[in-house]
């Protein structure tokens, strides 16, 4: 059974960083696009980033751009995603994903993680 298990959600100040992890127990989707979405309560589920195949090509949500970096070590089969200048309304439960085409649909991704909570607040 595929396992996604994303780690490194907390309690932040605003303006603060956060780096989370997410690592596959798959070795055969290691080289698949990853992707990370977000779900605030009362939300629906949105894409926040997303690396293809190899990382050489990254898109992101425009509320993120510029303050959030995906990235990937295929060699651990682990994505990141590193997120700085965090806002109060950065707060949700962050998922990681995999799946073939590198999207922002969450339904073109077959596998989820459990997902991490990120808290913004003062």
């Amino acid at each position: 059974q595929v396992q996604l298990v994303e780690s490194g959600g907390g309690l932040v100040q605003p303006g603060g960083s956060l780096r989370l992890s997410c690592v596959v127990s798959e070795r055969t989707l290691r080289s698949y696009p990853k992707a990370w979405f977000r779900q605030a309560p009362g939300e629906e589920r949105e894409f926040v980033a997303v690396s293809n195949w190899n990382g050489a090509s990254t898109s992101y949500a425009d509320f993120v751009k510029g303050r959030f970096t995906i990235s990937r070590d295929d060699a651990k089969n682990t994505v990141y995603m590193q997120m700085n200048n965090l806002k109060p309304e950065d707060t949700a439960v962050y998922y990681c994903a995999v799946g073939t085409v590198a999207t922002t649909r969450a339904n073109n991704y077959a596998y989820w993680g459990q997902g991490t909570q990120v808290t913004v607040s003062s």
